[in-house]
């Protein structure tokens, strides 16, 4: 049975931005997978830390 469109128990969009239909992908060391998961909000620190790094060689290259 679909899930039916409008349902007022659909998912609610909470990120401001839209993703990229392609992941960012890397190998992290052991342990890391896991561990990552106790952090709260993980996936839009991840996101935030990758603007600021982007940022960051973006002016060290000007």
């Amino acid at each position: 049975m679909p899930f039916q469109k409008n349902n007022q128990f659909g998912a609610k969009k909470i990120l401001q931005e839209n993703l990229d239909e392609q992941p960012i992908c890397f190998k992290g060391r052991k342990g890391q997978k896991e561990a990552i998961k106790a952090v709260p909000n993980w996936q839009e620190q991840l996101r935030t830390f990758v603007d600021d790094l982007i940022a960051q060689q973006k002016n060290s290259n000007e």
